[in-house]
């Protein structure tokens, strides 16, 4: 229905009259002249009733648009949420009680808002033009600030007004809270060296020792509400909720300290490895992960804690070296296993890690050696040496050449590799950093032999697994297990002395990560005919390189008082194999207990990291940029060439490393 009318909506029908009219005029004067009074009433009437309904509509509106407005403004101020409204530099302009109410003020009208509520931001509001739910706390209450951005239409005021009404989930928070810390969790608790330890106590305390073990493992987790239940003599399940999950997190897993510290009369300390379900699983699910995670953690050496979350990892604890295990059962079985794998496969691809040094070419050469003696087909996976290994390599040219025509390209492999072939991966254990990662696909036979402390990325689903970060080289491993795989080790001279090289690089010539099994391998190699002599010039470096490793160790800077940082700038073919040896000759320096050395190295910033093992852990340092390795050796790669970059993301890796510490003593 029109509510508004105009004369002009009458038109029509006046000129129909006028017409009329004037035709009557012409025909009927009389009548005619009667016609126009007629006719001129008929307008004034109509006028006067179009004007009458106008001011009866527009009374009408007027008094509709009061109510609404009053019934608006009753409504807004009733509002059983907070609402405030602010100009666009956050102060505001107007607020109902609710809100006012939040806080112990009598008014904040003029107040900036981003001061009174620390969470909200205007000039992002507006730059989303309200489009976004604001999560924030006051007074601990939970609230969902929703926005509108509105532009100011009146003639003295201009800009815009930002409208925020706070609608409070406070007890939904807390419900959904209240569940979230009930979840399930699971965890599977195993003593690293139980057997070694009880053993080293004196034979009447052992039982106390053991007891003494139990009662502090369940009285931990009892303090948290957690079930204990032990499965073996060295193993323990933990049910608990995910509240007290978060709690032992806080508190860094501390009991691995409290068990370490456990003094009986054992001169082997305790140590565990705790594997932990994430949250938001079933019974089975969460039982088979903390079975996954306790993996993680025993390949990564134990002592130390592994939270599953979402699908990453979290570490509590690995502070300390790996103990070394006595008992050799685990090598014989590890060695029979590869026997059989090798005797039931067509063929043998043997793979170290990328920029392999001697411990990775000098394991491959050994595994080579196990592979021809089981009269199988085996080649070593290289597609260039490096001047790691080129004195070793071109030593290999000379007298073993059948030997390295078994050395083979990445092309080659990957053009005769059979689905039935076997793959071994030696000093390795991330098939990103392998010799040739798509290689890995071609086949789902894979061995792992490592002695590597096992890093999130892992190869998936190994027929066997070797990693044993006790050892101080894969080289070793190999060693042992050659004894056990044949009666009879048919190494060459310089297949001994490929592998003593191997032991040699990374204990330092003996002097790092050494144990009991480490000298008998040694002993097994020197009587395979390992020469010394020769292993110590496989070692031998240009004049450039020395020149080289003294400019860096003459940049180098100290952090934190026992850190030493450097780098090496230069462009060389070798400055993988200089950062590892200027990385090592820093140790030498009074006071330093751990050196990082970064060199640029195909289109990445490697980094090289060295310590003492006792007071600073490089392993659990560079693992927070991507890499791994020991506790007193490890290395990483950092996606970029720009070595200032690189070298912050190294130190804010150290800082967060030493604040970690910090909290946990």
């Amino acid at each position: 229905m029109k509510d508004n009318y105009k004369i002009n909506d009458f038109l029509p029908y006046l000129i129909f009259g006028l017409v009329v009219v004037i035709i009557l005029i012409i025909l009927k004067p009389i009548i005619g002249l009667i016609s126009i009074f007629a006719l001129a009433y008929v307008i004034y009437v109509t006028y006067s009733d179009i004007k009458n309904k106008n001011e009866e509509t527009i009374k009408h509106i007027e008094n509709l648009n009061e109510k609404f407005d009053s019934l608006t403004k009753e409504a807004i101020f009733d509002m059983p949420f907070p609402l405030v409204v602010t100009d666009e530099k956050a102060k505001i302009l107007w607020y109902n009680t609710p809100f006012i109410n939040l806080f112990n003020e009598k008014s904040v009208i003029d107040k900036d808002l981003e001061n009174l509520v620390k969470d909200i931001d205007i000039s992002n509001i507006l730059n989303k033009n309200g489009e976004n739910t604001l999560p924030i706390e006051i007074n601990k209450r939970s609230f969902s600030v929703y926005t509108n951005v509105v532009e100011n239409k009146s003639e003295n005021k201009e800009g815009k007004s930002v409208l925020l009404y706070f609608v409070d989930n406070t007890a939904y928070k807390n419900l959904k809270d209240k569940y979230t810390s009930e979840y399930p969790i699971i965890a599977k608790i195993e003593v690293d060296n139980f057997s070694e330890a009880v053993s080293s106590a004196p034979s009447e305390i052992r039982p106390l020792l053991i007891a003494e073990i139990d009662s502090t493992i369940s009285q931990y987790f009892e303090e948290y509400d957690a079930l204990v239940r032990k499965v073996d003599e060295d193993l323990y399940l933990v049910v608990m909720n995910f509240k007290s999950l978060k709690s032992l997190k806080d508190k860094r897993f501390d009991i691995l300290d409290d068990l370490r510290d456990l003094n009986k009369g054992n001169s082997i300390p305790i140590t565990l490895s705790i594997g932990v379900s994430s949250f938001g699983l079933n019974f089975k699910d969460a039982y088979i992960e903390s079975d996954s995670s306790l993996d993680l953690a025993l390949g990564r050496g134990g002592d130390q804690a592994v939270v599953k979350v979402d699908d990453n990892y979290e570490f509590f604890g690995g502070k300390s070296k790996a103990v070394e295990k006595r008992n050799k059962v685990k090598a014989r079985v590890i060695g029979e296993a590869l026997k059989q794998l090798i005797d039931r496969s067509k063929n043998v691809y043997i793979m170290g890690h990328q920029n392999p040094d001697m411990d990775a070419i000098g394991a491959a050469i050994g595994c080579l050696r196990a592979t021809l003696n089981r009269n199988k087909e085996g080649f070593i996976v290289l597609e260039k040496s490096n001047p790691s290994i080129d004195n070793l390599i071109d030593r290999m040219k000379e007298e073993e050449p059948e030997l390295y025509a078994k050395v083979i390209s990445r092309e080659t492999a990957m053009n005769t590799i059979k689905h039935s072939s076997l793959i071994i991966l030696v000093d390795n254990h991330k098939p990103s950093f392998t010799e040739y990662p798509d290689l890995l696909k071609a086949t789902g036979q894979i061995v792992v032999i490592d002695h590597h402390r096992r890093g999130k990325e892992f190869v998936e689903n190994p027929v066997l697994t070797y990693v044993e970060p006790y050892a101080s080289s894969t080289c070793e491993l190999i060693t042992e297990m050659l004894t056990y795989m044949s009666d009879d080790l048919n190494l060459t001279h310089f297949e001994a002395d490929a592998l003593m090289s191997g032991i040699v690089v990374d204990t330092k010539n003996f002097s790092f990560q050494t144990g009991v099994r480490t000298f008998e391998a040694a002993s097994v190699l020197k009587r395979a005919g390992a020469n010394m002599l020769k292993v110590k010039a496989l070692f031998q470096d240009d004049f450039d390189t020395m020149l080289y490793r003294a400019d860096v160790i003459h940049n180098t800077k100290i952090i934190h008082d026992n850190i030493a940082v450097s780098r090496f700038e230069k462009e060389a073919k070798n400055s993988v194999l200089v950062a590892a040896q200027a990385a090592d000759a820093l140790l030498d320096i009074n006071g330093i207990d751990a050196s990082f050395v970064l060199t640029i190295n195909d289109g990445k910033t490697h980094i090289s990291g060295r310590s003492r093992g006792e007071v600073v852990s490089v392993q659990l340092i560079l693992e927070k940029i991507g890499g791994g390795g020991h506790l007193n050796m490890a290395g990483a790669q950092v996606d970029t060439t720009d070595l200032d970059e690189a070298e912050k993301i190294l130190i804010d890796a150290i800082d967060k490393y030493l604040e970690e510490n910090k909290s946990e003593e």
